[in-house]
This record gives structure tokens, C-alpha cells and sequence, in this order.
């Protein structure tokens, strides 16, 4: 099914026209977002069939993560740099603005000064958009009516690649990819409560709806570090049968998935016992992953094959595979209200 509506006053011309539809059909639809972030586009797919409905250049350099506007009108790409973490190369400084109906970018929010920004999230309490700034060690908070950044925030630690939010929209927690830390961020306050050691090197972060636990990736070793996030320390590790990736947990709390590029695999972590209940065979890769807002898949971005695959998280199989652009990378999702 499309979803799409069609309209009363229409409806005597069935016979006739059975393809019109009304434009209010849109209202409500579902995109899957992906940013591809070798060919510098950002995809805009229909999850139900599949098929690609707009590939849109994000402009500048590559984008490697995007969010996607609580009504779903709006794409946030931040434009990162033509290189890896730490790694040298062209340094970004600004976000593209995707329209999601028009298929086209409409403005684009400058920082001020090179600063590598990568992973955007939405606070879901004052509706800014919060952005890390690797360069500047900071997280950047843009208001989305304005467009334009309001305000700064220190992380207390270079490389803050990744950043997750508690639903509180209180805390926030970075991944500080080089320095092998957490920041643990009161976000209201502006103030970096801790920094917490946790390896020689990680990678991406996940929080549990509930704001208890805070998950990163060790890259030296296969595991995970949990973070009590009363107490912002280590409390224990998850063994995993290779060095994880990307994190996200399903929005029930019960489970956390992990990405495996080096074994094209995704794990599925029971968070009651902290233990691996399954490893899933992907396609080459895999980056990200994206739990869908009813819990039912999880998108996972495969950056190597450019596909995206679906899990069924109750029969936990890969469901379909989705194509989407080369160096597939960042996922959101939008609704078009």
C-alpha cells in the first residue's frame, strides 16, 4: 500500500482517472533517509517499496550523517571533510538544508571556521539541532526556524565524533574517537561533568530510552564499555565476536544492535543479560543502524555494496535489501506531517 488518499470530490471519476490523487496524499508519508557519503548525495527512499525517490548533492564536500526535522519537511546534512577521523584533509564547516518535497537544498548554516561537524541530533525538548564540531571540540546547537548556530557547547575532548541524547534532553554523551572517551555533557548547564576513559580508541554511542545505560564501541578490543550513567563510569564490558561499529538500541530497552565491517555482520545484544544472542550476515560494510519508530525493523547502512538492509527484529532476518547510493552511511527517518 502507498498510503496515499484519495479525494472525495474525485471519487465519482474513478472509472475514468483511477490514478489521480489528491495532494494532501503525501501528508504523513515515510522516507528513509541515507547519506552516501562517496557520492555526496543524500537519498530520500520509500521503506514500504523500496524504490529511491530522489537523490539529492548535498553541496560541498562529503556528508557523512543526517536528521531528519521533527515534521518531517527538512534534511540536516552536516558537511564533514573528504577524510577519516584524525586523519588529515578538507576540514567542513557548514550543514546543508535539504527540502524533503522539493528534493532540493535551500540554505546551508556556516560555523564560522572549519570544524569537521558530524553527527546531528535533535534534542527532543527545545527542538534545537545539536551538532558535533570535532575541530572546535564542541557541540553546536542550531536553531532550525533560524538557521542559524545559537549556541556552543564544550565537549572537553578532540575528535567528539558521535553524540548521543537522553530523552530528557538534558545529558548529552560523546564518542571521542582518538582520545578512547565519553563525555558526559549536562547540556542545559553547558558543562562537561566528566570525561570517562574507556579505551586506546572508539567508536559511535548509543543511550537506552530510559537514560540508564550509555554504550560505546572499544576498537582495540572486541567489546562493548556500558556506562552507568549515574555514576559515569564503566561498569562492565559485552563481548562481542569482533570489534563493533555503529549502535543502536530498539526502542523498548530490550536490546542493543552492533555493526561488525570487518566480518559484514550485525550482532543483536540481550541488554537484560548484556550477552550476544545472534549475529546476522550482512552485506559488506555495514556502518550505521536505524531502528524504525515501531520497533518492528532495523535499517542498517551498508557503505561497501550501497544497500541498505531491513531486519525484521522479530524474527531477526533480514527482511529486504534497499538500494541506496555509494558509501551509504547515515540513516534518519521523516515524516512528512
Amino acid at each position: 500500500m502507498s498510503g496515499r488518499i484519495l479525494c472525495p470530490v474525485l471519487a465519482v471519476f474513478l472509472l475514468w482517472s483511477p490514478m489521480i490523487i489528491c495532494s494532501q496524499g503525501v501528508a504523513g508519508r515515510r522516507l528513509l533517509l541515507v547519506a552516501n557519503k562517496i557520492d555526496r548525495t543524500l537519498s530520500m527512499i520509500d521503506p514500504e517499496s523500496g524504490q529511491q525517490l530522489a537523490v539529492v548533492a548535498v553541496g560541498g564536500i562529503t556528508g557523512h550523517e543526517v536528521a531528519a526535522s521533527p515534521d518531517g519537511q527538512i534534511a540536516w546534512v552536516p558537511i564533514y571533510g573528504n577524510s577519516g577521523v584524525g586523519v588529515p584533509g578538507t576540514d567542513g564547516q557548514t550543514i546543508s538544508v535539504i527540502d524533503l518535497k522539493t528534493h532540493a537544498q535551500v540554505a546551508s548554516v556556516d560555523l564560522g571556521q572549519p570544524s569537521r561537524p558530524h553527527s546531528a541530533v535533535f534534542n527532543p525538548t527545545d527542538g534545537k539541532l545539536y551538532v558535533t564540531a570535532e575541530l572546535t571540540r564542541s557541540i553546536k546547537v542550531i536553531d532550525p526556524a533560524r538557521r542559524e548556530v545559537v549556541d556552543s557547547i564544550p565537549t572537553g575532548a578532540p575528535e567528539s565524533h558521535m553524540l548521543a541524547i537522553s530523552s530528557d534532553g538534558q545529558h548529552g554523551y560523546t564518542a571521542n574517537v582518538g582520545q578512547g572517551t565519553v563525555s558526559a555533557i549536562n547540556l542545559r548547564q553547558k558543562k562537561v561533568l566528566t570525561v570517562i576513559p574507556v579505551s586506546k580508541s572508539v567508536q559511535r554511542i548509543a543511550i537506552t530510552p530510559d537514560g540508564r545505560w550509555v554504550f560505546t564501541a572499544d576498537q582495540v578490543a572486541p567489546n562493548l564499555a556500558v556506562i552507568d550513567t549515574q555514576s559515569n563510569t564503566v561498569k562492565r564490558r559485552i563481548q562481542l565476536p569482533v570489534l563493533g561499529f555503529g549502535l543502536a538500541t530498539t526502542h523498548d530497552g530490550r536490546r542493543l544492535l552492533v555493526t561488525h565491517p570487518s566480518s559484514d555482520s550485525v550482532s543483536v545484544v540481550d541488554l537484560k543479560t548484556m550477552t550476544v544472542e545472534k549475529t546476522i550476515p550482512v552485506p559488506a560494510a555495514p556502518q550505521e543502524i536505524l531502528v524504525r519508530p515501531d520497533n518492528r525493523v532495523a535499517y542498517v547502512s551498508c557503505d561497501q555494496s550501497k544497500q541498505i538492509v531491513a531486519i525484521d527484529l522479530g524474527l531477526l532476518k533480514i527482511d529486504r535489501t534497499i538500494r541506496a547510493g555509494a558509501g551509504a552511511d547515515g540513516l534518519a527517518w521523516a515524516v512528512q506531517k
